[in-house]
Parts: C-alpha cells; structure tokens; sequence
C-alpha cells in the first residue's frame, strides 16, 4: 500500500458516515499520532462539532468570494489556489479539517465539488491518511469527486433502504466513478447482539458483492454522549465503537506499523 492513504466514507443520511470518520480520525491521529487531514464533504455540517472543532471558513466561503468579491478573487487569484485551500485548514490534536461547507443561495455546487476534488487530490499528499465524510447518497460518486480514493467506506445501518443505497452506491462506483484498484467495503452502524438479521439483509439485497469491513454495536456511551450534545470524538478508547473503528481499519488494511 502507498503511504499516503485516502478513505471515502459515504452512504445514507443518518446512517452514522460523521461517527464512524470521527471514530476513524481519533484512532489514527490521537492514538497512533498519524499526520492526518479530515474533510466534511457534506453541506449538512456535522463533522466540525464531532470533531470538537470550531472552523470560521469553508470551501465554499473561497467559490463565493471568487463569486462576489473582485478584490478577493484578485488575492486568490495572485496565489497557487492550493495554498488558498490550506490557509483555511483547522488543526487540533492531530486532525486537521477541512470543511467544503454549503452554497449560500440557490444554484449548481459544481464549482465546490471541483475545488473538493482538487482538494483531495493536491492536499491529501501532505498526510500520512485523509478521511473524507462524503455527501449523502451517490452524488459525489456521479460526479467523480472520489476518483482518488484508495479505499471507499459504504455505512448502512440495519434498515433495507440503507442497504438498497449502498448497494446503489456500490454499483455506480463499480462502474467506474472510483479507480479501478479501489477497495470498496461495508460498514454495517447500531448493529444489535444477533447481527444474523443485518447479514441476511445484506445477502438479500447486494447479493454478497459487497465485501463487509465489519460493524458498530449499540453503544450506550455514544448515546449518552449525543444526549448531552458533547462531540463524539472525546468517546473513551474502551467504549465498544471506538474499539470496533480500530478492527475496521485492520480490516480495511490500514497498517499501523507503515503509514
């Protein structure tokens, strides 16, 4: 594997991509202190206060003002727009962020995905791992903003329509809107004691196709943790999530030892 590794985690809303990039993110940087940049693709915004990270600029703050502001463009324009990209990161503890953030007014957010996809393919170089928090859905996938991606993460949680998305997802990746030596798994979220049930829906609706990374159990500390608004990447290192995130990144061939 090359050293620098580039994880998109995508999937249906509300299936739990934020928790498992956060889980994935606290692993590498704070306990294996890897140089490692994270970035909130989705215009929902729930990465940074996962995190426990206040950002004051997106991505698309930078396509508005070269939108908007003649005197900004000009600024922009006078730098590599990759050094524009890497002023408005935010670093703590080892993560550093970057957040794509959401169009302030009606209209096409192509311009952002084409700075996202410049993004992931010049600043993810300066980092041992980049994780990516994917948009909802198989948008970015369409739009081969993850052409760059080593391994794509495909979270589901134990209901059918998550599992028909990702199988959506994983068709439409396979098709080629992902490098062909892509490793491309499942995550399967709140899994129960008896996970047979998760399994034969899996079965039933991928057929098998899609290799299974592992799974996160119910965890009464992400609940209390959600309960009292604290962000999820203070989860102690013994909770069942977070040591369920370290045997997925095993699985998904992340060698501690090398990157």
């Amino acid at each position: 594997m090359n050293n620098n590794r580039v994880i998109g985690v995508t999937g249906k809303g509300g299936t739990g991509k934020t928790l498992l990039v956060t889980l994935m993110a606290k692993i590498l940087a704070r306990k294996h202190n890897r140089k490692l940049l994270a970035i909130d693709a989705d215009s929902a915004i729930s990465l940074p206060h996962a995190l426990g990270i206040k950002v004051e600029k997106t991505i698309s703050d930078i396509r508005e003002q070269l939108i908007n502001d003649p005197e900004a463009r000009d600024r922009i324009a006078a730098k590599h727009i990759s050094e524009t990209i890497r002023s408005i990161l935010k670093e703590d503890d080892g993560i550093n962020l970057l957040v794509m953030g959401r169009p302030e007014g009606p209209g096409c957010f192509c311009r952002v995905n084409d700075l996202l996809k410049y993004g992931i393919e010049t600043i993810s170089k300066n980092f041992q791992v980049t994780i990516v928090d994917c948009e909802a859905g198989p948008e970015q996938i369409n739009r081969r903003v993850l052409q760059n991606v080593d391994t794509l993460v495909i979270v589901t949680d134990t209901s059918s329509r998550s599992f028909r998305t990702a199988n959506s997802i994983y068709e439409i990746a396979k098709a080629g809107a992902v490098a062909e030596h892509c490793n491309i798994g499942l995550v399967i979220n709140r899994i129960g004691p008896d996970n047979t049930a998760a399994l034969r829906s899996v079965e039933q609706f991928t057929g098998n196709a899609i290799k299974i990374f592992g799974s996160i159990p119910e965890d009464k500390n992400i609940t209390e943790f959600e309960s009292m608004d604290k962000p999820v990447i203070g989860l102690p290192y013994s909770s069942l999530s977070v040591m369920a995130a370290q045997c997925i990144l095993e699985e998904m061939g992340i060698n501690f030892a090398k990157i």
